[in-house]
């Protein structure tokens, strides 16, 4: 229930910004980066090149992403300053989101739920955040 709630109210925020939260992730993986390869950002983001090729589209559309021609790299994908400048807002709204849910725990209590959560990430191997 509170994966649930906490992924739902996230992103009936951030589509308030006009954007969905797989939209978020590929905003956010692209921030710290002068452009990346759609290759290299499919597996960053645990996501087929397909699926990369269809969300840098709408994200294009949106004129938040850029594709670049690289010489001797071929594309890669680029935040536009548009794209970079609502990074913040959202990261903004991420951490408000978690605060709302989070901050009812105590220190002992956020750490504890902290290590259970490594735990079972490591258990099953997850390297990205579940996107749809």
């Amino acid at each position: 229930m509170v994966s649930n709630a906490v992924s739902q109210d996230f992103a009936r925020k951030v589509a308030t910004e006009g954007v969905t939260v797989a939209e978020w992730c590929f905003l956010r993986a692209l921030f710290d980066t002068e452009g990346t390869a759609p290759t290299l950002l499919a597996d960053q983001m645990g996501m087929t090149r397909g699926a990369i090729s269809k969300l840098a589209d709408r994200m294009m559309a949106k004129g938040l992403v850029a594709r670049i021609e690289s010489s001797g790299r071929g594309q890669i994908l680029a935040l536009t300053p548009t794209g970079r400048a609502k990074v913040p807002t959202l990261a903004a709204m991420a951490d408000e989101n978690d605060a709302a849910y989070f901050d009812a725990l105590s220190g002992d209590d956020r750490a504890a739920l902290d290590r259970i959560l490594q735990t079972l990430v490591e258990n099953r191997g997850l390297t990205a955040p579940p996107l749809d």
